[in-house]
């Protein structure tokens, strides 16, 4: 099937995180992401797009804190409330029936769902096209000592990705294949 070269993300399975931060007085914001991925591991930095108006980017530009949370399947069904597009510093975890948990480097909360984070200080962003990727060194990085073998048990967190709209991907197989 050919597609539009617009849609070239619906055959792309991407990691959706949730992102929170803080605002000025210190409310959280939670918000999911799939526009996501790690760029290196020395120094370990994280990067993702985040639309300019959103106000994920409005916290990270004030504080430059961030957390990436780590989400399985069981947050699906709380997308469309993660997604809304509620007030400025309206507490999107409370909205969602999810527990603030304190991080351990930086201000904004982690969420006690998750099944692991990264807490990131923004290093750099950059404008491209209609958003901004921001890039955010890992300061702590956590993962629920259940669901970690030598790499993450995917079986048992149920990492959740993104196809498109409403489509997402939950089940997955770890498979080893040999390197060079």
């Amino acid at each position: 099937m050919r597609l539009k070269k617009e849609e070239f993300y619906k055959v792309l399975v991407r990691p959706t995180v949730v992102i929170t931060t803080i605002s000025k007085n210190g409310i959280p914001n939670a918000a999911p992401f799939s526009w996501t991925s790690p760029i290196t591991t020395k120094p370990p930095l994280f990067g993702f797009s985040c639309n300019p108006k959103h106000d994920t980017w409005r916290n990270i530009s004030s504080n430059g804190e961030f957390v990436v949370n780590l989400v399985g399947e069981d947050f699906g069904p709380l997308m469309h409330i993660l997604e809304q597009d509620f007030p400025y510093e309206v507490n999107e975890i409370e909205k969602a029936n999810l527990t603030e948990m304190r991080s351990v480097k930086i201000k904004p909360p982690r969420i006690k769902e998750a099944f692991g984070w990264l807490e990131c200080k923004m290093e750099k962003h950059f404008q491209i096209a209609d958003h901004i990727w921001i890039v955010g060194k890992i300061l702590a990085s956590e993962v629920k000592d259940h669901y970690m073998e030598e790499v993450i048990n995917v079986r048992k967190a149920k990492p959740l990705n993104h196809i498109y709209g409403e489509y997402f991907v939950t089940e997955m197989e770890k498979r080893k294949f040999k390197r060079a």
